[in-house]
């Protein structure tokens, strides 16, 4: 059975740090593509970055633009999330979700797996 675990969630203040996890069960990551997404309150779920399976490429949202890095290790069958410099406004459940196509895309729909997401409040 396919699943993937979010981790790395909690508070921070303005300007601090977090790295987000997202491990696989059931398959390996390395063949398919990966997509970090958000949620906040009222708001619909916004592509935040994803990486293409195999060659890596990556793709970032403009409002994470050298704050966020998105990486992989193969042999953790994991992906992360860096978010540095992070802002009240980036409070949100982040979810990962994977698709075996590539290139990678931020939008919703182009997902066939999920995660159950994970809490990261900005926050002084």
């Amino acid at each position: 059975q396919l699943q993937l675990v979010e981790s790395g969630g909690g508070l921070v203040q303005p300007e601090g740090s977090l790295r987000l996890s997202c491990t696989a069960s059931g398959f390996s990551l390395d063949w398919y593509s990966i997509g970090w997404f958000r949620q906040a309150p009222g708001k619909e779920r916004e592509g935040v970055s994803c990486i293409s399976r195999r060659l890596g490429s990556t793709n970032y949202a403009d409002s994470v633009k050298g704050r966020f890095t998105i990486s992989r290790d193969n042999a953790k069958n994991t992906v992360y999330l860096q978010m540095n410099s992070l802002k009240p406004e980036d409070t949100a459940i982040y979810y990962c979700a994977a698709e075996s196509s590539r290139p990678c895309q931020l939008r919703v729909g182009w997902y066939d797996y999920w995660g159950q997401g994970t809490q990261v409040t900005v926050s002084s």
